[in-house]
């Protein structure tokens, strides 16, 4: 009972303001529940599974679905190897200005994503500073944010340019944590750098690379912030995201349509993550 009386204010706050929440969002994907309806909240209708039925024959969500897709297959890669890459080299090459690097890595992390946002919009502006270092060389750039073709890399560009130092800080934990001892009994053996890192480092860092991949799928699964500041969905819906179709579904008044996109998504990032727990868990 003692134990119950100190968990009680957690237990109060959580039910109010998170498990109350999240239940009344669930049972409301099931009803047509709009706008017009706050007044009289009892008089929405039950409608089933017809709101995940609508989702799914909208072009637009199967639109934002794929280019949610898009964002995370290319972009998670890209990130985990190049954190991954970072990691190795201040872990073993830079020595002594490490703690530098790692500041001026982890910098963007820390950094407002509006006001990163902000900066990025400008700098891939059509007359910004990536087009402007291209003309000196004679190259005639797009305008970024604004080509169908271009404007989804250049988000892409910018998450992983943000987030890279989040999992590099957790990748340098990681390898710090291999005992010396084995890579140094392997270095003995004859086994060469590129050995060591393929045979001993990358298995050992399995839990980690576990940890890194599933957090940096979460936010990538859910971008919205780089969107909707830079691209507002466009052009012609190539930036847009599930969680921007959640948005703009809430910002209609749909509220039903919204709650059943924003638990398709949430179902989407709990299979993904099992999927990862399955292949990069450790194998012992």
């Amino acid at each position: 009972m003692v134990a119950w009386g100190f968990a009680l204010p957690f237990v109060l706050v959580f039910t109010v303001f998170m498990l109350v929440p999240l239940l009344s969002s669930f049972g409301m994907s099931f009803t047509d529940f709009a706008a017009r309806d706050i007044r009289s909240p009892f008089s929405v209708n039950f409608v089933g599974l017809d709101q995940y039925t609508t989702l799914f024959t909208d072009p637009r969500f199967l639109k934002a679905l794929s280019v949610t897709g898009i964002f995370v297959v290319v972009g998670i890669p890209i990130t985990m190897a190049l954190a991954l890459l970072l990691a190795i080299a201040l872990n073993n090459v830079i020595g002594r200005f490490s703690p530098l690097f790692r500041v001026i890595f982890y910098a963007p992390v820390v950094t407002s994503i509006v006001a990163v946002s902000v900066v990025w919009r400008y700098i891939l502006q059509d007359d910004g500073l990536i087009n402007s270092a291209l003309s000196i060389v004679g190259i005639d750039g797009p305008n970024w944010l604004n080509d169908t073709t271009w404007a989804l890399p250049s988000l892409i560009a910018m998450a992983v340019w943000r987030n890279t130092g989040t999992l590099m800080v957790i990748f340098i934990a990681g390898l710090q944590s291999i005992p010396t001892d084995v890579q140094e009994a392997a270095a003995m053996d004859g086994a060469g750098s590129w050995r060591r890192l393929r045979s001993i480092t990358l298995p050992m860092l399995r839990p980690t690379m576990l940890l890194g991949a599933v957090l940096i799928s979460v936010g990538y699964l859910q971008f919205f912030e780089e969107a909707f500041v830079m691209t507002q969905g466009g052009p012609l819906d190539s930036t847009l995201s599930a969680a921007y179709y959640t948005y703009e579904k809430f910002g209609f008044g749909q509220y039903g349509l919204a709650s059943a996109a924003s638990y398709v998504l949430f179902a989407i990032i709990a299979v993904i993550s099992v999927v990862q727990f399955r292949l990069l868990r450790s194998q012992d």
